[in-house]
């Protein structure tokens, strides 16, 4: 796998036609509505060093403090509108108090495009997400209003977020029976802390044509050395958005485990003369499944340093240092069908090979 150098150096998204630079520029730390993002100033000069650098793919959503980040994004690419490539996400609500300005049904879903393109000052969407499953709204419902959505030209392609791999592929499926605007991309959470998804939803994303575009691929920050033990913490209450420390310790991933696979990060960052973080950002683009992780950055500095992970080689040696550090356990069935009795039992004595040529 030939892996990119700059931004400029684009890759097609999914099975579509479109291209995108190999990092896109998060924007949920755009605006100050949650008390942790960066100022309108400060979010104009990581947009402006991302573009100025051959980028071309921004992802927001409509609720990113309070809707802040789509107006303030809004403003940036007035003047560059067909130059980016403009992703945002419908399914968390846009008021607390109305039932139904969240969640995947027809209803959030067209009113909340309508409060994007006006937020974003825009005549379109190029790729909508569903930000999550709701557990609620039929597969049916769903994939028909989206692909009315694309038939009306106010959104060109589709993705889907944090969303079992099982039901991703039955709305594929759906999409593919009906003749309806498939997926192009799947937004999940990938790093070196969370390599679960390896299990089924990179396989899947690989096999139905989705790009998968990482986020949180710091691992939200503990993968740049940003914490320590004395920041540990059990936090998970509704309200954790007011502190950017509390966010990271609802996902869970603020824990002693997480800091040895941040430790391990930092050993091989010294070895090559770089930061953690351009460490953690080059070793998801490694995944051949990986198309544009998303980057989030709340200052200028911290911008421009993870741009420089494309431009980091890892050893194998490196490689398998942080995969040994970070190996996710295994799951049923694969952790039953590798047993060497069960592929035995399989395949027979013979020996299979594979397209490549290789044993299987």
């Amino acid at each position: 796998m030939t892996l990119p150098t700059a931004l400029d150096h684009y890759r097609l998204l999914g099975r579509s036609g479109l291209r995108v630079s190999p990092l896109s520029l998060g924007a949920m730390t755009f605006g100050e509505d949650w008390g942790w993002g960066a100022e309108e100033g400060e979010a104009r000069r990581i947009f402006d060093a991302y573009v100025d650098h051959g980028g071309n793919f921004i992802d927001t959503a409509v609720n990113y403090n309070n809707g802040s980040s789509e107006r303030i994004l809004g403003r940036f690419i007035k003047d560059l509108r067909d130059r980016i490539v403009l992703a945002t996400k419908f399914t968390m609500a846009r008021d607390p108090r109305n039932i139904n300005s969240g969640g995947n049904h027809r209803f959030n879903m067209v009113r909340s495009v309508e409060a994007s393109l006006r937020q974003l000052d825009t005549d379109r969407i190029d790729l909508l997400y569903v930000h999550a499953w709701d557990f609620t709204t039929s597969p049916e419902e769903v994939m028909r209003a989206l692909d009315d959505l694309v038939a009306s030209g106010k959104v060109l392609y589709l993705g889907i977020c944090n969303t079992p791999a099982w039901r991703v592929a039955q709305m594929q499926t759906l999409a593919d029976l009906r003749g309806w605007s498939p997926f192009v991309a799947l937004q999940i959470e990938y790093n070196l802390l969370e390599r679960t998804v390896e299990h089924e939803l990179m396989p899947m994303a690989q096999a139905l044509g989705l790009g998968v575009l990482p986020w949180s691929p710091l691992g939200g920050g503990i993968l740049s050395g940003k914490y320590s033990r004395e920041d540990l913490s059990d936090e998970n209450s509704a309200d954790v958005a007011r502190t950017r420390k509390g966010v990271i310790a609802s996902s869970g991933h603020l824990n002693a485990r997480a800091l040895d696979i941040a430790e391990v990060v930092k050993e091989v960052a010294v070895e090559i003369g770089a930061s953690p973080s351009q460490v953690a950002l080059a070793w998801t683009l490694r995944h051949p499944a990986v198309v544009s992780p998303v980057m989030g950055a709340r200052t200028l500095e911290q911008a421009k340093d993870n741009l420089g992970a494309l431009q980091l080689s890892l050893s194998d040696d490196q490689l398998e240092r942080l995969r040994a550090a970070s190996a996710p356990a295994p799951i049923f069935p694969a952790r039953f069908t590798a047993r060497p009795m069960v592929r035995q039992l399989i395949r027979g004595v013979s020996t299979l090979v594979d397209r490549a040529g290789k044993a299987a």
